[in-house]
């Protein structure tokens, strides 16, 4: 039914446009020159008017007819089902929800039940055919005022422009509380987890195990909160991954840029971006299935013992994953260097290889830094491949060879299945949120200084 709506909005707006349009031309006699605006801003202004308040109303309508509902519903229950507790009270709301649904219920329905399902539907249908209503009303009323309002002297551009300036703002500002809604969240759980367990403990602990004991008398582990194999393993995961992706990335990008022809490159360059369209679960299967099982093979060959989870598979395979963003990004990056510098660099007698050291990777080097610190940013914070490829382990070692996991793997065990959000296993997760977000803060400062370093300013 919603969806429905939303097009005969979408089409009483666009309606709108047109009669708006056509409507700016009637008014000025033909000639464009006697309207403030262009005949589109007057489209747009009819269009506005009308697809914008009901718009809001049929967000507010919405967001509050099923608690209205809801409410009414429970009044109208016979005593001895209005009067139960809360939580039971919720089940029997349950039960006439799951009812109305055509869902599975919890029991079989008593006659009560069954007729505040009943009347729980109706009012959905009413409140359905009203909305209907209203929202088209609304639209017509919003149209023929705007319609008629149209004038040679009305600013319809200044108009549109300051309800999109207010829509820019107001999403800039929604991006803005939501980033500090996430911050303040995993910060409040983060210290709620330090009330648990001493933040040294947790930053500098060699040892990672974070069952507990769900109860006082029930026998389990205390739960060791050690996160320093975490960070060790996100850190040799990563950074196996950078050492293939950044020059296998860097170098094709170089290629394709400055030596390829236009005809491979119109090839190449697609092909390798498709890379980046693969499912993680997908590259995660081709690590668990063919890469970690080759790399075994070879190492026992070579007298090595090697886990059948291994950061060296996982590694690998995200930085075959991980290659179109630095490549792509840096072809666009180095391309985008003047013509006039190469041409410059050539007339002083340097070599395209020397072009390319001494003018192109300087100037380009903002873009390239910007790409790596994307790639890096992927490579954390994946966790399919290291799940399928590396495991669960978190073991505290630099072998390659080892299995080792990941503080996002960590984060999403920890939030799986059904868990008790006040205990110290759980909230362990909001801790390493915390520290992730750290570091990529960190890792954010520190290419904008290296961009501010290095940056070069060419007319």
């Amino acid at each position: 039914m919603l969806s429905y709506l939303l097009l005969t909005l979408a089409l009483l707006s666009s309606a709108a446009y047109y009669l708006g349009r056509n409507r700016a031309f009637a008014v000025a006699n033909g000639h464009i020159r006697n309207l403030h605006s262009l005949p589109g801003f007057y489209g747009s202004y009819t269009a506005l008017w009308c697809g914008l308040p009901a718009l809001l109303v049929l967000a507010l309508w919405v967001a509050l007819q099923p608690s209205l509902i809801t409410d009414l519903v429970v009044a109208g229950l016979p005593p001895e089902l209005h009067d139960l507790p809360a939580d039971r009270l919720n089940l029997v709301v349950n039960d006439i929800k799951n009812l109305v649904n055509g869902n599975i219920v919890s029991s079989a329905p008593n006659p009560a039940i069954l007729e505040a399902a009943n009347h729980y539907r109706n009012l959905r249908v009413i409140g359905n055919s009203a909305l209907w209503v209203v929202i088209v009303s609304l639209a017509l009323a919003g149209l023929a005022y705007s319609w008629n309002a149209i004038a040679p002297t009305l600013r319809a551009r200044n108009r549109v422009e300051q309800i999109v300036t207010l829509f820019l703002i107001l999403s800039s500002t929604l991006a803005i509380f939501t980033t500090v809604g996430i911050v303040l969240s995993v910060l409040f759980e983060s210290i709620l987890f330090f009330q648990h367990v001493p933040i040294t403990e947790f930053l500098f602990g060699l040892q990672w195990s974070p069952q507990t004991a769900l109860r006082a008398d029930q026998v389990g582990s205390s739960g060791a909160f050690g996160a320093i194999p975490l960070f060790s393993g996100t850190l040799l995961i990563s950074g196996i991954a950078m050492l293939v992706a950044v020059p296998i990335g860097l170098m094709s990008a170089l290629y394709l840029s400055e030596y390829a022809t236009p005809r491979f490159r119109a090839i190449a360059k697609p092909a390798l971006e498709i890379l980046a369209g693969i499912p993680t679960v997908v590259y995660g299967f081709f690590a668990a299935l063919t890469v970690a099982p080759l790399i075994r093979q070879i190492g026992t060959a070579m007298g090595l013992q090697v886990a059948s989870e291994s950061a060296l598979a996982a590694g690998l395979v995200m930085g075959v994953m991980i290659i179109p963003f630095v490549s792509s990004l840096s072809d666009d990056v180095i391309n985008a260097v003047p013509q006039s510098m190469r041409d410059g660099s050539y007339a002083l007698g340097a070599t395209k290889s020397e072009t390319i050291k001494r003018v192109l990777l300087p100037a380009a080097l903002p873009g390239i830094v910007g790409s790596i610190l994307l790639a890096v940013s992927r490579a954390i914070g994946e966790t399919m491949i290291v799940v399928m490829a590396a495991g669960l382990s978190a073991n505290l070692t630099g072998n390659p060879l080892a299995a080792v996991t990941t503080v996002t793997v960590q984060i999403v065990t920890l939030l799986t299945g059904d868990q008790e959000f006040d205990s110290p296993k759980t909230l362990a997760a909001f801790a390493l949120g915390l520290v992730l977000f750290t570091i990529t803060l960190i890792l954010n400062i520190i290419a904008l200084r290296v961009v501010r370093k290095y940056r070069e300013q060419y007319e």
